[in-house]
């Protein structure tokens, strides 16, 4: 039924304005008050009730006189989730997470009592790891979370499971994790169903078609570069560069022939992808390519007192260069013929350098002058290879000994890079690397080497993270110049070192030149990470799986592991 006339207050018919509406006449009324404009309905001393009562009539009316809205389908029932019940401890434990929010202090000081914002990540993927279902409950709460922070999504989704997407539909709120989700949320068809993969590939959404290629590389990589390779010619090159990136998974030489179509594409940046992908297999055609053109600018010169690595850089970039992902034009600041350099010896195997060089190992190749101040340039670019292709040994000899001025070894030119390096080895001999890095640098500079290794640290690192904090304690300075690496111990140490704190929890002599009351926050920073490292052993034990137990049984020991561990 259509609104009564006269109550939407449009105009009448031949474009005369409309007299106001009984609505609008109580409106004004009620804005104006009755002592100033009497209402029509009851004037004199009742006006105000008659006002109200007016009002209730005229708003049921208008509600009658409303278009009622189109039946909808009811919703699917939420799907189920097989994954077992999170225990109830851990439950609980999740609950007093996800109501802790940020902000609640300002300033350097933070207080003895443990982040639990900070917290959340690790739980999530720790309770992950479990395999553990979401609490139904806890799914509102979760998606909020999540949303207002984009580094908790991947854990946090992947922790809700399928329900999350389901309540995402339902919320505009919470639409973030369908997008976040693999192919927007859809249910990709099984990889066995040729015809199914085959329809979605070339009908789907671009988001369906990546998620559906990334699922397929994972599991079938030739197949997925096939399906890649039928529609190649018509795809936009944005959707070409985002596909070939998911060639990754999987990368072998079978792909060569591919990559080196890709080679000729008309887009730059695809071309240079290409490039990358195939710089990454020693025993690719452009990998043997940029050897000899690598090769031909570095030498062994003999003839002086003792051998000498020389340097001469490209005198031009040639379209075969360009063709195989050398970039022409230098970064600003760059010298043209440098950055040429850099480039072919970063795309060229490692492997080369022994031969060429003397028969030398990495350390030794490392160790070597090299004339004319080529010496950053040439090392950089070797690091930067090092990195690319994943090798140990060059990392390990281009890192140096942590012990060595500035730790920077004879190629490390940044703590970025050493960084870097330091991912190409294994985690326990990572660990010792950067702990012998802060046993002899301290802290000051740790704090991007330390985010490279593996969690909860290993006891050597995590040894010589407390005692250099124990030696700045000693120095009688603010802990807020370290508070990056407290709050990094806060989340990795592992939890029994807690007992390796009690010693410095209390508040020590604080000597003549300390900063007045460095005493005191030290020992509540100490307080704080002993707290969290203690709540961290009593959240990895409510997430052990419930078992029932025997009175009198003892429950279950062994060492406490960090989250991520």
């Amino acid at each position: 039924m259509a609104e009564e006339d006269g109550m939407n207050g449009s105009p009448a018919a031949g474009g005369a304005p409309a007299a106001a509406s009984p609505w609008e006449d109580l409106v004004t009324t009620a804005l104006l008050g009755t002592d100033r404009r009497p209402p029509a309905v009851a004037p004199g001393g009742q006006a105000p009730a008659a006002l109200l009562d007016a009002a209730a009539v005229a708003t049921v009316r208008r509600r009658a006189g409303l278009r009622p809205g189109r039946a909808a389908p009811r919703p699917e029932p939420a799907p189920r989730d097989p994954r077992p019940a999170l225990p109830a401890a851990a439950s609980r434990r999740l609950a007093i997470l996800l109501a802790d929010r940020p902000g609640g202090g300002g300033g350097g000081r933070r207080g003895s009592s443990p982040d639990l914002i900070e917290l959340l990540p690790q739980w999530l993927a720790a309770a992950g790891a479990h395999g553990y279902a979401a609490p139904p409950q806890a799914l509102p709460a979760l998606l909020d979370a999540a949303r207002g922070r984009t580094d908790l999504r991947p854990a946090a989704l992947a922790f809700a499971g399928p329900r999350a997407l389901w309540l995402a539909r339902l919320n505009p709120d919470w639409r973030f994790a369908l997008r976040s989700a693999p192919g927007g949320g859809a249910t990709l068809p099984d990889p066995a169903d040729g015809e199914a993969v085959r329809r979605l590939w070339e009908e789907g959404l671009f988001a369906e078609r990546v998620a559906l290629l990334a699922a397929l590389r994972a599991r079938t990589p030739a197949p997925a570069r096939e399906l890649l390779a039928s529609t190649w010619p018509t795809e936009r090159a944005e959707d070409r560069l985002m596909f070939l990136d998911s060639l990754r998974t999987g990368l072998s030489l079978e792909d060569e022939p591919f990559l080196e179509q890709a080679l000729g594409d008309r887009s730059r940046n695809v071309r240079s992808t290409a490039a990358e992908l195939l710089s990454t297999l020693p025993g690719s055609a452009l990998a043997a390519r940029m050897a000899v053109r690598a090769a031909a600018c570095v030498a062994l010169d003999r003839t002086g007192n003792s051998p000498t690595v020389v340097v001469e850089a490209p005198p031009e970039c040639d379209p075969g260069m360009e063709r195989d992902g050398v970039a022409a034009k230098p970064p600003t600041g760059r010298g043209e013929r440098s950055w040429w350099l850099g480039q072919l010896v970063e795309a060229a195997p490692l492997g080369i350098w022994a031969g060429r060089l003397g028969g030398r190992t990495p350390e030794q190749i490392v160790g070597l002058p090299v004339a004319d101040d080529w010496q950053a340039e040439l090392h950089a670019a070797w690091c930067r290879a090092a990195v690319r292709q994943g090798d140990a040994v060059w990392s390990r000899a281009l890192l140096g000994t942590p012990s060595a001025p500035e730790a920077g070894g004879p190629g490390a030119v940044s703590l970025a890079e050493r960084a870097k390096l330091l991912g190409a080895l294994e985690p326990e001999e990572r660990a010792v690397w950067v702990a012998g890095f802060i046993a002899t640098h301290g802290l000051s500079e740790a704090f991007q080497l330390l985010g490279v290794c593996a969690v909860p640290w290993a006891a050597p690192l995590g040894r010589s993270v407390v005692d250099a904090l124990d030696i700045a304690r000693d120095a009688g300075s603010y802990p807020w110049s370290f508070s990056g690496v407290m709050g990094l111990a806060e989340r990795c140490l592992d939890p029994a070192e807690a007992t390796r704190l009690e010693g410095l929890l209390t508040l020590p002599d604080e000597r003549e030149d300390a900063s007045p009351g460095a005493g005191g926050y030290w020992a509540e920073a100490f307080q704080r990470l002993t707290a969290t490292l203690r709540l961290r052993a009593a959240m990895a034990a409510e997430l052990r799986p419930e078992t029932p137990s025997r009175p009198g049984s003892p429950l279950p020991s062994g060492p406490l592991q960090g989250y991520g561990g």
